[in-house]
């Protein structure tokens, strides 16, 4: 019996790589001086005494003679004692804890925007992994070569780091913002950041598979199209999950709602098309074929025109329809940054030109062309008033549309202002900013910014509405 446990034994040996990948010496030390005990196993891995597991991530270059210290933690501020979720060294070696998911398998912390220490690491490639091990899609590059299934995302919630030193300066101030959420499209990020305005950061994000075109609100739904993706995902903002992915023939771009008739308009300039989506079933209703590839799609007020702009022609068109969808031309414009349809008459705005163009629905022609400030990048209509915002020189020009002149300017202190997004049928409008995270707060009666607030990411496009009832909350 001695005898083939030493045989056993030798066998096993043989079976541990050579080139096996060890805990560096540093690293080790570092460990065991807060806990000595400390099993560093022959794949890399780390097993502290209380059975808690971190996996290591090896960065490309990295020094392991010189005494290493914490870099930074995940959750920030901890130490190693407190075993935060991950643990980034000053010489960028990695260590990532061992966790569960809501599933019951094995994981890592699951971030939306991954620290960039994270995301070029690389696992040992000789690591045995551990069993039912599920990797976050935001990490899928750090296994190399391992064979590892990857989480896929589906719109569920997983958690953001906030920043050590993120600024929050609360928004709950403004009344139309008591009790909203924002529904936050980044260029930073994939995910959809969920941010409380009392707080002023992200309290959590829905996972995205890829980069969101458009978000849009509807009830307690969130429309998302994306990039390289043939379907628009339907998010339950009650239970923060994707009820629904509703299958088109070709890329899906941008929505508009018609919120008086339930229905909403999807864009797709692959096909010349213009789906018509039912918002009670969630489900196709008809295609409207159009002329050319349809970008800067807007809706009027009442629902009876969508204008857009052919982005090979640079011609406007517009959608009759309540008139058996018939199609109209506007005209053609230079670099068309936004359409805007108001009292009878089509407001355009071209980017490289700084010039507002006036159009008279009925008779389609030229009424006027005015200067606006440099690179005007959204509109907003909002009762007899025109807020053109422009990025150029970070103000928004005030026109009056009852005369169609400007009646003032609005000096922003956004770094790169993008969207002017009115909140509900409220006099406020939020002023977003791709180059910062910064928001500007417009009251559009008064005709003046009555509050700017930083938040930790840029946005791209932003959906302001009540805070949804979540399934199972007490």
């Amino acid at each position: 019996m001695k005898r083939l446990f030493v045989i056993f034994a030798i066998m096993l040996c043989t079976i541990i790589p050579a080139n096996a990948t060890k805990v560096p010496e540093n690293v080790r030390n570092f460990i065991s001086e807060e806990f000595p005990d400390t099993v560093f196993r022959f794949d890399g891995v780390v097993i502290l005494p209380d059975g808690t597991v971190y996996l290591p991530l090896i960065p490309s270059k990295f020094n392991e003679e010189k005494p290493v210290d914490i870099k930074y933690t995940i959750p920030a501020g901890k130490n190693l004692a407190m075993k935060p979720d991950a643990l980034v060294l000053d010489n960028d070696y990695v260590l990532l804890k061992l966790l569960k998911n809501e599933k019951g398998k094995n994981t890592v912390i699951n971030l939306p925007a991954p620290p960039v220490e994270l995301v070029t690491g690389l696992f040992p490639q000789d690591m045995l992994v551990p069993k039912n091990f599920v990797l976050p899609l935001s990490l899928k590059n750090i296994s190399g070569n391992l064979d590892i299934q990857i989480e896929k995302a589906n719109g569920l919630v997983i958690p953001v780091a906030t920043p050590k030193n993120s600024y929050i300066n609360s928004l709950d101030s403004v009344p139309v913002l008591k009790n909203k959420v924002m529904y936050i499209a980044s260029n930073l990020s994939k995910n959809i950041q969920v941010v409380n305005p009392a707080k002023g950061n992200a309290s959590y994000a829905l996972a995205q598979e890829e980069i969101p075109i458009t978000i849009k609100g509807y009830d307690v739904f969130l429309l998302v199209t994306s990039y390289g993706k043939k379907s628009m995902d339907v998010i339950s903002l009650n239970d923060d999950k994707v009820i629904k992915e509703i299958e088109f023939k070709t890329q899906p771009e941008e929505i508009v709602i018609d919120n008086k008739n339930k229905l909403a308009y999807i864009s797709s300039g692959e096909s010349a098309s213009m789906y018509v989506v039912s918002l009670e079933t969630m489900t196709i209703k008809k295609q409207i074929r159009l002329n050319g590839m349809c970008e800067k799609v807007i809706i009027s007020d009442d629902g009876t025109r969508i204008f857009y702009n052919d982005k090979q022609t640079r011609e406007i068109w517009a959608i009759e329809l309540d008139n058996d969808y018939l199609l109209k031309m506007v005209g053609r414009f230079p670099n068309v940054s936004k359409i805007e349809y108001t009292n009878g008459k089509v407001y355009i705005t071209s980017r490289t030109k700084n010039r507002l163009a006036i159009i008279d629905y009925e008779t389609m022609g030229l009424m006027s062309e005015n200067e606006i400030s440099a690179k005007p990048v959204d509109m907003l209509s909002y009762k007899d008033t025109l807020f053109i915002l422009s990025a150029g020189d970070k103000a928004i020009d005030v026109i009056d549309t009852t005369i169609d002149s400007s009646v003032g300017k609005i000096e922003l202190q956004n770094i790169f202002p993008t969207k002017i997004t009115q909140i509900d049928d409220s006099n406020i409008a939020i002023i977003t900013d791709a180059g910062a995270g910064n928001y500007s707060i417009l009251d559009m009666d008064k005709k003046a910014i009555i509050k700017t607030n930083k938040l930790d990411i840029p946005v791209n496009a932003i959906y302001v509405t009540k805070a949804a009832n979540k399934v199972g909350a007490k």
